[in-house]
């Protein structure tokens, strides 16, 4: 599942929830780095919302990889989120097609459910200045090939969820 949408609109807190719905273990794969102290504080809130199911592995770089050892024994994935982790490549001056690539087939060889949280900014106005049209459209193409991946995808907009993409029914 895909869950996107903008600054604080309640995705991860969907997404979470999704997960905890779900039997087993579950594992929280974190992409985000604390640089200064708000980002520390506001990567222990969402440290302490979680409960004892929850085992976080941070994956700043290498999230494909960290999808692979998770799914040894959780029974749920949820990534949060894309863009930061799309930032850090990028800081990083890695090669984006290619993790992209790496990132979905991490996705197709997965076999417990996987939530990808992800900001959706293409819906303002274009950027200034070309780093940031850059980031822009790296992100577009890159929530583009995880829907298109994914079964489900869900907007969310103040908290309220928006399915773009409907799981497909199992056959009767």
């Amino acid at each position: 599942m895909l869950v996107l949408g903008g600054a604080r609109s309640g995705k991860s807190r969907y997404a979470q929830a999704r997960c905890e719905a779900l039997s087993g273990g579950l594992a929280y794969i974190a992409t985000a780095e604390a640089h200064d102290g708000e980002m520390a504080d506001r990567i222990a809130r969402h440290r302490a919302d979680r409960g004892q199911r929850w085992r976080t592995v941070d994956a700043p770089i290498d999230l494909p990889g960290a999808i692979r050892s998770s799914s040894e024994w959780a029974g749920a994935i949820l990534v949060d989120c894309l863009t930061l982790w799309l930032s850090n490549l990028m800081l990083a001056d890695k090669d984006i097609a290619v993790w992209r690539a790496t990132l979905a087939d991490a996705m197709r060889s997965c076999a417990v459910p996987v939530m990808l949280v992800s900001n959706e900014v293409g819906l303002s106005i274009v950027p200034e200045n070309a780093l940031a049209r850059r980031f822009r459209d790296e992100a577009g193409w890159l929530n583009q090939q995880m829907a298109a991946r994914c079964d489900e995808v869900i907007f969310v907009a103040a908290g309220l969820p928006l399915t773009l993409k409907e799981a497909a029914s199992p056959a009767a």
